[in-house]
């Protein structure tokens, strides 16, 4: 869905559309050869290298980057002592339990509202 803006004279402009209709132009302002839509081009403004391809190559070198590359990690070792909770810790998992239905309740009243 695009989004429409009101100049300062009451018009109404579409950006979405108006930016693809214009795509292709020579972009203004910059000193790179690219046109409004990324990709580079020659001075008589014929594409040399389209953005995907630009893109996909950055990509590329971010994803075969393997230090960029997410390790997992062993699983820790636990332990009974750690698995098994005291009678306190026990106590206060009931509680939460407890909070965590009436809130749960409450959250239910307040959507058939």
């Amino acid at each position: 869905m695009s989004k429409n803006y009101r100049t300062a004279q009451g018009r109404i402009i579409d950006m979405a559309s108006l930016a693809a209709k214009n795509e292709r132009i020579r972009a203004v302002g910059i000193n790179q050869q690219v046109n409004a839509r990324g990709d580079d081009i020659d001075p008589m403004g014929k594409i040399i290298k389209p953005v995907t391809q630009k893109v996909g190559k950055k990509y590329q070198e971010t994803v075969g980057n393997r230090s960029a590359q997410v390790k997992s990690k062993p699983a820790a070792k636990t332990t009974k002592a750690a698995e098994e909770l005291s009678l306190e810790e026990l106590e206060l998992q009931n509680l939460y339990d407890e909070e965590d239905k009436d809130i749960e309740k409450v959250k239910g009243k307040e959507e058939k509202k």
